[in-house]
């Protein structure tokens, strides 16, 4: 489950439609019910944070999203979107990164989500992070 603070306008999540489970885009949220709308492609629905599940942060999550990839020699791997950058020290390990952008460096010591990503590149950016993103 997801923590409705942790949501944010533009995220992808995966939503559980009485068990349908689709990829959706946040739309709308409604504080007051803490419920979330997620578009599927189809049509929005609203959601209870309990019926939506975060997308585990892979290397075709990252090409979804139209980064570029580095290997480098040492076996680390770089992913490049404009001026931000992330670095796994190692080849498909997304337990530990580092993410910057400009002169202000995040170290990530767990894992992320596609969202998490999302917000962490919207708070350094202040653009969204999606499909349609330009590199």
């Amino acid at each position: 489950m997801i923590k409705f603070q942790e949501i944010e306008v533009g995220d992808y999540l995966l939503a559980d439609n009485d068990g349908d489970t689709l990829k959706g885009e946040v739309t709308n949220l409604n504080g007051d019910e803490k419920q979330v709308c997620v578009d599927t492609g189809t049509q929005e629905f609203w959601f209870e944070t309990s019926q939506l599940t975060p997308i585990p942060l892979d290397d075709q999550q990252l090409r979804d999203l139209k980064f570029l990839r580095e290997e480098n020699e040492d076996g680390s791997v770089k992913y490049l979107k404009g001026a931000f950058r992330m670095l796994l020290a190692e080849k498909d390990n997304f337990s530990t990164m580092e993410i910057w952008y400009r002169d202000e460096r995040r170290h990530i010591l767990h894992p992320l989500s596609v969202h998490q990503l999302q917000n962490h590149f919207h708070d350094m950016t202040k653009v969204l992070l999606n499909e349609e993103s330009y590199n």
